[in-house]
């Protein structure tokens, strides 16, 4: 059996912080420890560059989360590590992708279509300030998974979108040009933590919350002194449910730290006391990683040449030879080497379009029609139960209302069910 191949990517946009560790980096440091996965970890300065404007800005985050990952124990003798600039291998087959990859899917994408929905609330263009780096960010991030055939790749339940077009991307290519890519599955932990920030929110740079986690002692202390609490007074019993203090703690704490903290919360601990405390379990865990982190962004040539050395390796073993079996697969091929002309070239008989039904993780039940290579004709709105979804198929099949199938299926043009209902009558 194929050794277990397990993906992940940080995009440098910023400074690493306490969520990002406990979210990502931690949990990603344990898994590449495991003697059956093939574990590859890369920062995605490339996505970066949709996010931020500022060179220095990536350039700086890029080598501090390098020595994040360095610090935190990633072991780049017994993993991938590696830029995602520097494996050119990556843009190049992100066009291969666009060549089999329908508009309509990229519509789609959440973010996308996050960024419409804003412009048409505001009375602006739709497409005012989308870049095409925004609009195909998914095709990126597929080739990102599928240049290295990752069998699983952990994210959250935002990215599951993503993870679901990159196997669909992957299905379109395969079918067209043969077997080359397997079909990645979103590995979603919810039992990663996800940290609350100063104000009580999701830790994260868009809120403006965060703790950095190589803060220095005074201004992490001054930081978890500033965490939003409640009035009650010492002595009064606390709620650990819904508490950013506890939540945090119990994120870097031991399973016994952890049940004699929940006993001082219904003990009615101070909430100086409490911060204290958390103060001097976050230094404890900190403390050993800061001073690593520290020496290694006092000589960044020391990390320059450990990413430098990663992608050298992974594209003599992997990256090199696959691109060039994908390009002699799609006829970018030597012109002095043509086969054999003993019979003219056929076209290859198509496929019939067909309909496939889903469940998304939100529990709504969807359907879409692909076309015999696999593209993309139709994609439904959700629907409360499969009976719904399969009567806005039948709806589609029979073809005698546009207008009411198009409402069915809820596309986004009536265009779209035209067109589909054309492949399927031409059966």
């Amino acid at each position: 059996m194929p050794q277990l191949r397990i993906l992940t990517g940080i995009t440098p946009s910023g400074t690493p912080h306490l969520g990002n560790y406990a979210g990502a980096i931690r949990p990603a440091v344990e898994a590449s420890r495991q003697a059956e996965v093939e574990s590859f970890y890369f920062l995605s300065d490339y996505h970066a560059l949709i996010k931020t404007g500022s060179p220095e800005r990536v350039q700086r985050s890029t080598l501090e989360i390098a020595a994040t990952w360095l610090a935190a124990g990633l072991r780049p003798e017994k993993v991938w590590f590696y830029r995602q600039s520097d494996i050119p291998e990556i843009p190049e087959l992100t066009w291969l992708l666009t060549c089999v990859t329908g508009k309509g899917l990229l519509n789609r994408a959440h973010a996308y279509k996050a960024a419409v929905d804003k412009n048409v609330a505001e009375g602006e263009d739709a497409d005012a300030g989308v870049t095409m780096g925004l609009f195909m960010y998914p095709l990126l991030m597929a080739a990102d998974i599928l240049m290295f055939n990752a069998h699983k790749v952990p994210v959250g339940r935002d990215q599951i979108q993503h993870l679901e077009m990159a196997r669909d991307i992957a299905a379109s290519f395969n079918h067209r040009y043969g077997e080359h890519f397997v079909l990645p599955e979103a590995a979603v932990d919810d039992a990663v933590a996800t940290l609350p920030g100063l104000d009580g929110r999701k830790m994260s740079k868009s809120y403006d919350n965060t703790i950095p986690l190589f803060a220095s002692p005074a201004e992490l202390k001054k930081l978890i002194y500033a965490i939003v609490t409640d009035s009650k007074a010492p002595g009064e019993a606390k709620q650990t449910e819904g508490s950013p203090l506890f939540q945090l703690f119990q994120a870097f704490a031991t399973p016994a730290e952890t049940a004699t903290m929940r006993t001082r919360f219904a003990e009615g601990i101070a909430w100086g006391e409490a911060k204290e405390a958390l103060y001097d379990k976050l230094e404890a865990v900190v403390a050993p990683m800061r001073a690593r982190y520290e020496d290694l962004i006092a000589e960044p040539q020391r990390i320059e040449q450990v990413l430098k050395s990663g992608a050298e390796r992974l594209r003599a073993k992997y990256a090199t030879p696959f691109i060039a079996r994908l390009r002699e697969a799609v006829g970018l091929r030597r012109l002095d080497q043509l086969p054999a002309a003993s019979a003219p070239v056929r076209a290859k008989a198509q496929n019939k379009p067909q309909f496939k039904q889903y469940r998304e993780a939100d529990g709504q039940f969807y359907f879409k029609l692909v076309d015999g290579d696999g593209g993309l004709l139709l994609q439904s709105r959700a629907f409360a139960s499969p009976r719904e979804a399969g009567q806005a198929v039948a709806a589609i099949r029979n073809g005698d209302d546009f207008a009411a199938a198009a409402t069915l299926a809820g596309a986004a043009q009536a265009a779209d069910v035209t067109r589909a209902i054309a492949a399927l009558n031409a059966e």
